[in-house]
């Protein structure tokens, strides 16, 4: 008889959940398509570029302490998409006990960020500025509706939705009452991100710091990351805020926050930037951390993954993308 068609899969959003899921869906011989709202893949993993300077502003490392992610991250490497960081850490303000682990590799993407997520994006069949805003259950099939497009003609078996969780909850609720649930009980915090450029080096005697008072959380020196090519002594420091500062400043103006921001990079020793540019991640992470890696409803097809599932961070995205993948094809064989 003839071959059963290999069986379709939506994966809405292209951050490394998405992504990790497609790839691994169509190395089992399914048909992926990722729908991103964006212009480009790689979600929060994500840099900033101008004519004279570039900063990552999103994640800032990755670590790789799972085996399966460790073997994904050499292939990165080997395609020279990712490298080890070593920066000189500090941690400054306050008596803490968040010590500097000096035996953590810490990886970036090379020669920024986003750059493991093109790779895979590269391989996959990806629809960008596709804002998904409705899915319905046609005879044939999923169907979705985008802003840009409205209903779209393709038909799929299952959807994968890769997204903050707040943005899945108005998709899911008509639909799956039991994974709209799960999506609305992740608290969801945003974080603040000020890239600062500068036409000479910062004094400070550290690449990257965790800063326990005041606004700030992290700093770092951008341009000390490998493959990063900034033009003769100038420099790129990324800064974030904590999260209970950003939640309360969530609103306000990228002026005012760079006010704030600057002003607490000083007062550690910083100087004032010559160029900066600041960027509002509505959700950046979630808190307290969900323990369950993704969700799939068998009956529906419908999945969750996303590293608001697993702990946040890089391996903890891509785990959940390939986990979820891997259910998947449990539930929907390929033949």
């Amino acid at each position: 008889g003839a071959m059963n068609p290999a069986p379709r899969i939506a994966v809405i959003g292209a951050g490394m959940a998405g992504l990790a899921c497609a790839s691994s869906l169509q190395a089992a011989g399914y048909t992926a398509s990722v729908f991103e709202k964006s212009r480009g893949p790689s979600g929060r993993m994500s840099t900033r570029r101008d004519e004279a300077w570039q900063c990552d502003h999103g994640a800032q490392y990755f670590t790789a302490r799972d085996p399966l992610f460790r073997a994904e991250v050499a292939r990165w490497q080997h395609s020279g998409v990712a490298a080890i960081w070593a920066p000189r850490m500090q941690v400054l303000g306050g008596a803490s006990d968040h010590r500097t682990d000096p035996a953590v590799e810490r990886f970036v993407g090379t020669p920024r960020m986003s750059a493991p997520g093109r790779l895979l994006a590269d391989a996959l069949t990806l629809t960008t500025q596709a804002t998904i805003q409705k899915l319905v259950r046609q005879a044939d099939g999923w169907q979705l509706f985008s802003a840009e497009q409205g209903g779209m003609r393709e038909r799929f078996d299952a959807v994968v939705l890769a997204v903050p969780a707040p943005q899945a909850v108005p998709l899911l609720t008509p639909l799956a009452p039991q994974l709209a649930t799960l999506a609305a009980s992740a608290n969801m915090r945003g974080c603040w991100a000020l890239m600062l450029h500068f036409m000479r080096p910062v004094g400070l005697p550290f690449d990257a710091a965790f800063v326990n008072e005041g606004p700030l959380r992290w700093i770092a020196r951008d341009s000390s990351k490998p493959g990063r090519t900034p033009q003769a002594g100038q420099e790129t420091w990324l800064l974030h805020a904590s999260p209970e500062w950003s939640e309360a400043h969530l609103e306000e103006d990228g002026n005012s926050i760079a006010e704030s921001l600057i002003s607490a990079f000083v007062q550690l020793g910083g100087s004032a930037p010559d160029g900066w540019t600041a960027h509002r991640w509505r959700y950046a992470d979630t808190h307290p951390v969900l323990q369950q890696r993704f969700a799939w409803d068998g009956e529906q097809r419908l999945g969750l993954c996303g590293d608001w599932l697993n702990g946040g961070k890089v391996q903890g995205a891509w785990l959940s993308g390939t986990q979820l993948a891997q259910e998947v094809v449990r539930s929907l064989p390929a033949a």
